[in-house]
């Protein structure tokens, strides 16, 4: 039986694909011209376009500051759930008495929202003494269950065998992570690195309750300290929008493979 040719299905997801990026394209056109977003008829190329809103960006507000205290409250979310997630990950791989339950635990604790727990996080983050730093910023981001999962799951797909010869030859636990699952799951990794990435480097409601100084403040409550300092904030708000996104994307794009990976790993047996 001849196959349908796949060219029409190509040319449909490609349409839909340059659809999905019009609001991108938009955002970006805009911080270039800065024009009316509300002008008609609209203009689909850039009239003029410059990058005076950029540069109004980067010099009217400490923007490198907010960017450097974004990326180091980011890269301390990434390797904690690096870490923590690994050893929870591999510990759940494991037969002891009570796993069904604290597997259960995790799962009931996906259910309940994060801003249901805001008051205990934030009176613990006030007992450790660490408001106002970017270790409390990052605190209720150094692990996150569903990170686990994806862990776990890409640690069950290792051959048992695999695991067995390596303690034959006198390797420890640790040894067996770091030798063995960590070379074996880049694909959980890359998405444990993008997952936690977004997470941190939107999140607005947290640093917002635990910063109490603006050189402290990240991307996104600077953004809401932008837009009461500029007057036109047309073009120079989606410029900002634009140097916000550049990191996530650009990330996403270097892992996307393994990030679809790591995200399917243990949907299907065999």
């Amino acid at each position: 039986m001849r196959r349908a040719p796949s060219w029409p299905r190509h040319a449909i997801m490609v349409v839909v694909s340059c659809l999905m990026l019009v609001p991108f394209y938009w955002v970006l056109k805009t911080s270039l011209t800065g024009e009316n977003i509300y002008a008609y008829p609209p203009h689909i190329v850039p009239v003029d376009p410059h990058l005076f809103h950029y540069v109004d960006v980067w010099y009217l507000i400490p923007f490198p500051r907010y960017l450097l205290n974004s990326v180091i409250v980011t890269t301390m979310a990434i390797c904690g759930n690096l870490l923590f997630n690994t050893v929870a990950g591999y510990a759940l791989t494991k037969q002891f008495p009570g796993r069904r339950w604290v597997v259960l635990l995790f799962l009931s604790c996906m259910l309940i929202p994060f801003q249901a727990t805001i008051i205990p996080a934030y009176l613990i983050t006030s007992w450790l003494g660490v408001l106002n730093t970017y270790l409390g910023v990052a605190l209720p981001l150094l692990s996150t269950i569903i990170c686990i999962f994806i862990f776990k799951a890409s640690f069950e797909a290792v051959p048992k065998s695999l695991i067995d010869a390596a303690r034959v030859d006198g390797l420890s636990e640790w040894r067996i992570v770091v030798r063995i699952m960590l070379p074996l799951s880049k694909a959980a990794i890359a998405t444990n690195v993008v997952l936690t990435f977004i997470w941190s480097w939107n999140a607005f409601l947290w640093p917002l309750i635990v910063i109490r100084t603006s050189e402290m403040q990240t991307l996104p409550l600077g953004l809401a300290r932008f837009l009461s300092v500029m007057e036109d904030t047309t073009g120079a708000l989606f410029a900002f929008v634009v140097m916000v996104l550049v990191p996530g994307l650009t990330i996403f794009l270097m892992a996307q493979k393994e990030f679809i990976r790591g995200l399917t790993s243990g949907a299907t047996k065999g």
